[in-house]
């Protein structure tokens, strides 16, 4: 890869943050993340502690194109990334009147943000059926409507070293010239092995003795009957009859074969979703201890370093909120690749130096 020298002045606002995933990522590169926004409330902790970045809890409708304009670095380059919530087009919201979701006018708010600003880079992350829908053809169009060359594609996460089978939209766009994502850096995919292998055994139900956030969901009595009948890389088949939920008996439930699941050692994990600690959620499960995978491992597998602190001290570890906010992140690893795209691109174009101030026109 190409080295990115550390004096290149760009500053990043993370909208819709999260967590954290993909400022920790630009972070980890060398990009300034200077604020996060999100309406969430309990992303404020895990987003401050581990970032050194302002979280913001504000609905990103409501903010101002110059309070977001005065969050940059004067006479720094700005990048502006945005991840705007994926559920209104994910393939589990298809059931729901979606076209009616506040969720889908966020691009557009992120567009009316782009035209206020005047980012020199642009950059969005979101699930790959976005680009079915009007809105994402609208966003790209604003964008090249105010000059921006436009790059986007579905990239497989697991090919810039997330390990799990994530596939994702990402977009960048440049006022400066083309710009595109930097080639893949991991020819064979990490496994779950290569990820989580090594942390403390503990059981369904069980918290591990130095890291509370490697915890795991309790089981009741047939779920624990169930994946101990589970092979890696199996599925509710391999069960013996009596154990075969009645849903699953119906022709409809058979074409569900990754529901209660255990992941394989020497494969990448599926999806991380928001539901990834329940064990009858999909293909969960550890490859051989008995219980679904813990909080911790989540994490892990979204590429967050082992130490990303996610509740305070005095706080309770609670799966649904933890489950979501995991879930949602961008992955650190594409945060990373994401990044050095950037950088990559302001350095073969001479920008973002101190020699190249007189050329950043806001």
């Amino acid at each position: 890869m190409v080295p990115i020298p550390s004096n290149i002045q760009a500053c990043c606002v993370d909208l819709f943050c999260g967590v954290g995933g993909l400022t920790h990522g630009f972070i980890r590169e060398g990009l300034l993340v200077v604020a996060g926004i999100d309406s969430d409330h309990l992303c404020r902790f895990p987003y401050e502690y581990n970032n050194n970045a302002t979280f913001l809890e504000r609905d990103v409708a409501d903010m101002t194109v110059e309070e977001v304009d005065g969050l940059f670095v004067p006479n720094q380059l700005r990048v502006l990334a945005g991840c705007a919530p994926c559920q209104p087009f994910s393939t589990y919201s298809q059931r729901y009147e979606t076209h009616r979701d506040a969720k889908w006018s966020l691009l557009y708010e992120f567009a009316r943000l782009v035209e206020g600003i005047g980012p020199d880079i642009v950059t969005m992350e979101n699930v790959p059926r976005v680009v079915r829908h009007a809105v994402f053809g609208d966003f790209v169009a604003r964008l090249k409507d105010l000059e921006y060359e436009v790059w986007s594609d579905v990239v497989e996460c697991a090919r810039y070293g997330v390990p799990q089978t994530r596939k994702r939209l990402v977009l960048l766009a440049s006022r400066h010239g083309p710009i595109r994502m930097i080639e893949p850096t991991h020819a064979e995919p990490r496994s779950v092995k290569d990820a989580i292998f090594g942390l403390e055994q503990i059981e369904a139900g069980e918290c591990a003795s130095a890291d509370r956030l490697h915890t795991a969901s309790s089981l009741s009595p047939k779920n624990l009957e169930r994946i101990k009948e589970s092979k890696p890389g199996g599925s509710w088949r391999d069960w013996p009859e009596h154990l075969i939920a009645d849903c699953h008996r119906e022709s409809t439930g058979r074409t569900y074969p990754s529901v209660y699941g255990r992941m394989e050692w020497d494969k990448p994990a599926p999806t991380i979703t928001t539901q990834c600690h329940g064990y009858g959620n999909g293909r969960f499960g550890h490859p051989d201890q008995n219980r679904a995978i813990s909080l911790r491992e989540a994490a892990i597998l979204q590429s967050f370093p082992l130490d990303y602190q996610f509740v305070q001290p005095h706080e309770p570890v609670q799966f649904a909120p933890l489950g979501r906010m995991i879930g949602n992140a961008v992955p650190v690893d594409l945060g990373r690749a994401i990044a050095r795209s950037i950088l990559r691109h302001l350095l073969e174009l001479n920008l973002g130096s101190p020699e190249s101030h007189n050329m950043i026109k806001h």
